[in-house]
């Protein structure tokens, strides 16, 4: 199983992260961290349909966890009724379930090939894996981001930076949602989510956590956009209804 993967994700991720690296070196930057940018960038277009999808199956969640609620609430006093509401609730949302799975699985996948690469494979331990028609990488790699963060070894800063950008993509998130917040959700995504994403990313390599950050800031812009684009449909919705509202007016003048 662990073969399969390697061959179907992590060969192809880290081929492409060796050849940005040679791309960026015929034009004169020699810098292992930049190619992380890149490949990020790639890897967070190709699963933006997954990102698109888990928006939009927002309210389908918050029902799912608004009906077990009431199946709680109800069968208080009959845990097996409970349980069998659950089931029977659980079953009848399969697809939306089974989704989620799968958009969780494959970004999980990528997350643990991602942090095989910095771990074995920027080392020269999966050298092997490298494709026969690759150009000529240039040795020794260059593992150092902008002269300062060594991608092996872990960086406070860049989990300082990382923790922030956190906090600023979940308070986006808290604005932005067209639901009602709870105030749990609010000390949670904000405050308890961000430190708590400090202590467990402490000791990630600095490569892996570059690849956080920018993946952080590909969502905070992508919310921007979305946001910004609610904005645009919600003030063209209110004029065409302010040009039908005038235009009974004047019907009713005339008449």
């Amino acid at each position: 199983m662990m073969s399969f993967f390697i061959t179907l994700v992590y060969q192809p991720l880290f081929n492409a992260l060796l050849f940005f690296y040679w791309l960026l070196d015929k034009v004169g930057i020699d810098d292992m961290g930049v190619a992380v940018i890149l490949l990020t960038l790639v890897v967070r277009i190709i699963l933006l349909p997954l990102s698109l999808r888990g928006d939009s199956s927002e309210e389908e969640r918050r029902e799912i966890a608004s009906h077990v609620k009431n199946i709680e609430e109800t069968y208080r006093g009959d845990p097996i009724k409970q349980r069998e509401e659950r089931k029977k609730l659980m079953r009848s949302r399969r697809k939306i379930i089974s989704a989620e799975l799968i958009s969780f699985s494959i970004q999980l996948v990528v997350s643990l090939m991602l942090w095989k690469i910095f771990a074995t494979g920027l080392s020269g331990q999966d050298w092997h894996l490298v494709y026969g028609f690759m150009p000529d990488i240039p040795q020794p790699l260059n593992l150092n981001f902008l002269g300062i963060f060594d991608l092996t070894h872990s960086s406070w800063r860049l989990n300082i930076l990382q923790s922030f950008l956190i906090f600023v993509l979940e308070t986006l998130s808290i604005f932005t949602s067209p639901f009602l917040v709870s105030r749990n959700e609010v000390v949670r995504l904000q405050l308890v989510l961000p430190l708590v994403s400090f202590l467990i990313f402490l000791r990630l390599p600095a490569g892996k956590k570059l690849f956080i950050i920018t993946s952080l800031l590909f969502s905070i812009v992508l919310t921007l956009i979305k946001a910004i684009r609610l904005k645009f449909v919600e003030y063209k919705d209110k004029e065409e209804h302010k040009t039908d509202d005038e235009g009974e007016t004047i019907v009713v003048s005339v008449g």
